[in-house]
């Protein structure tokens, strides 16, 4: 069977760490290069990852016949260049969230989409997660009665002035980083697009970029508020809530790839807060599932713009939680 022969732009932390160990678990592709800005470093992440071919700049990697898709985990300001680069020398693209700076910016890819035929997707791998599945199922089935509201928090410590999280001029901050999963996941659920947005914004003193963030969604069918932070205790959450049931994803963005995700779903009946289980999801991990998802549309011959409007709708909610942050002004879709 054909396999998807995969090139990585860039040595990230993401990529080395979790994507790309989780990608060559993959039955329906093979990583085949990673470039680097230094070749030496490219070297020995592709001896130590077992990749057979390595590269000194990202324009090497783009001339390689022998690639067909590129994943593109650049810092958030290079997303859109390179993604450009990539899909007009002939390469599908999987590209790390946010897919873009701004809405106006992602909409650039549309144009080049059209222009090269290939797959241009933004990479939220909790799409693909079997949990993700289960929920929207249970919705979908009427389950927990009408969805009406949506709750959800994400967080982490990074203080740290080298981390491109913390880094304002190229797409640092934590609703760049974090927010997005609660916006996509609460579009998701509703299958809709929100009205109206708020957020509350506290910046840092000396890294200028958003460290808390509180933020409002006004759904045609009901509400959805979230808590981000690159500087609270690690942690997430979602809570998801119905006319009848409630439904708790453990850990909803970061899911484990060494145990069972687990959903819990509650009638209200206890109030002391124990849960019913729904049952422990099977153990797989999310980046594989993501990445056999984005071969497969490949493969099928199954390309059109639906990925890439979605991320473009994802950005128009970012944009739009930060300038209601700025302004203090709810702000409408």
């Amino acid at each position: 069977m054909k396999k998807i022969r995969w090139g990585i732009l860039s040595s990230a932390k993401i990529g080395t760490e979790k994507v790309i160990p989780a990608m060559k678990q993959s039955g329906t592709g093979e990583i085949q290069a990673l470039a680097s800005r230094s070749h030496e470093t490219a070297k020995k992440i592709c001896g130590e990852l077992g990749i057979p071919k390595s590269y000194g700049s990202y324009e090497e990697l783009l001339a390689d016949p022998e690639i067909d898709a590129v994943y593109n985990p650049l810092p958030n300001h290079l997303h859109v260049p390179w993604t450009i680069e990539a899909a007009r020398s002939g390469k599908h693209v999987l590209c790390e969230k946010p897919i873009a700076l701004d809405a106006e910016e992602a909409t650039q890819l549309l144009e080049v989409q059209k222009e090269t035929g290939v797959l241009i997707q933004e990479a939220f791998m909790v799409r693909d997660n079997p949990q993700w599945h289960k929920v929207c199922d249970k919705i979908q089935d009427g389950e927990i009665g009408e969805l009406r509201a949506i709750q959800s928090a994400f967080s982490y410590m990074n203080r740290d002035p080298n981390n491109i999280r913390n880094m304002a001029d190229i797409g640092g901050g934590g609703i760049y980083d974090i927010g997005c999963y609660p916006v996509f996941i609460s579009r998701m659920l509703f299958g809709e697009e929100p009205l109206e947005v708020t957020a509350l914004i506290e910046k840092d003193p000396d890294f200028k970029t958003d460290r808390l963030a509180s933020g409002m969604m006004k759904f045609p069918s009901g509400q959805s508020s979230f808590l981000c932070s690159t500087q609270l205790v690690p942690y997430q959450r979602v809570q998801v809530f119905g006319t009848k049931k409630r439904i708790e994803v453990e850990v909803p963005f970061n899911a484990p790839n060494q145990m069972p995700c687990r959903v819990f779903l509650d009638d209200g009946s206890a109030n002391h807060g124990r849960f019913k289980l729904i049952e422990d999801l099977p153990v797989c991990d999310q980046y594989t599932k993501q990445a056999e998802a984005f071969e497969n549309k490949i493969l099928s011959g199954s390309i059109d713009n639906s990925p890439l409007q979605d991320a473009i709708s994802n950005m128009v909610i970012i944009d739009a939680l930060y300038r209601s942050g700025n302004t203090g002004q709810l702000v409408n879709i």
